[in-house]
């Protein structure tokens, strides 16, 4: 295949992780005008992999690191209006971002879903207790590391949405909100459908959430079945000539979620909101102005 011959994205969503990407994803796909990317995170735009890879960085082999790699994913496209990918953190890192999408596909359609940032914090830090990568507190985060945590500053939206309004201007870029796909997940991936040019009358089944929040009952239990240990080795040689992988994968999802109760079921952070909400206040205000939207429901807990 020639080089002329390779479709490329003229749509990405850039923004931000915890924001109901994966569920956009969903709807996205079901659409017959549309083709993503069958990986949902490429996250090639995200830094110069080739360069790094040139300095002697090394990365997972499943990792989309080069050019020809990006390409690959999508091969599959024929007829589709729509072509695009999902990278969440393109938005958090927009320096680089910005300058490999215009190297790459400067005329993408550029898309973010912006989130209240500190329900966005608070469900980011349950994310990372869930998976066993968080040692420190949230609130210790936000009181000595507010400037270091990346679940912290992944909410500061003000200057990552100003420089992409610079680099693309505000005609290449759509803000939308997470709050309006809570209120009306049809409508809003229907105005999305209308963004990225295919026919915005079509219906999706939107009726299934993609991540139901959970976090474990039992931190040490959940740190066993999450991270690589002794144990978790132990069980799974024995547990490897009776079931097949993914049986001994449902077990121990199975076991996850005995292991896990819902974020309803857990104290309120109260005190973590206003905190963060005293970190956050001049970005959102700042933010309202530049996207011109009524943000006053982020100002209160």
């Amino acid at each position: 295949m020639n080089d002329s011959d390779v479709k490329l994205p003229n749509f990405l969503i850039v923004g931000i992780q915890k924001a109901g990407t994966t569920s956009v994803y969903n709807y996205l796909k079901q659409h017959p005008q549309v083709y993503l990317s069958p990986l949902k995170e490429t996250n090639f735009l995200e830094k110069d992999w080739p360069q790094l890879i040139e300095q002697g960085h090394q990365f997972n082999p499943k990792k989309i690191a080069t050019f020809e790699q990006y390409k690959n994913l999508f091969e599959g496209v024929t007829n589709e209006i729509a072509i695009g990918e999902i990278s969440p953190n393109y938005l958090f890192h927009y320096k680089t971002s910005t300058e490999l999408i215009k190297r790459y596909v400067p005329h993408a359609k550029l898309i973010a879903i912006l989130r209240n940032p500190v329900e966005r914090a608070i469900s980011d830090y349950l994310m990372h207790v869930r998976e066993a990568q968080s040692n420190r507190s949230l609130k210790e985060q936000i009181q000595y590391r507010a400037d270091k945590s990346f679940v912290i500053t992944k909410g500061k939206y003000y200057q990552p949405v100003k420089y992409y309004f610079e680099q693309f201007s505000q005609e290449q870029v759509s803000i939308f909100l997470y709050d309006d796909l809570r209120k009306d997940s049809q409508k809003f991936i229907q105005d999305i459908y209308k963004t990225i040019g295919v026919n915005p009358d079509f219906e999706p089944d939107t009726s299934r959430k993609s991540q139901v929040a959970q976090v474990p009952k039992n931190k040490a239990v959940n740190n066993l079945l999450v991270r690589k240990n002794p144990i978790r080795s132990l069980s799974a040689s024995l547990l490897k000539p009776l079931l097949s992988e993914k049986k001994r994968q449902q077990v121990r999802s199975f076991l996850i979620g005995m292991n896990s109760k819902s974020k309803e079921e857990i104290d309120s952070f109260d005190e973590e909101k206003q905190l963060l909400l005293n970190l956050y206040r001049d970005d959102i205000l700042k933010l309202q102005d530049l996207i011109d939207r009524d943000l006053s429901p982020w100002l209160t807990i």
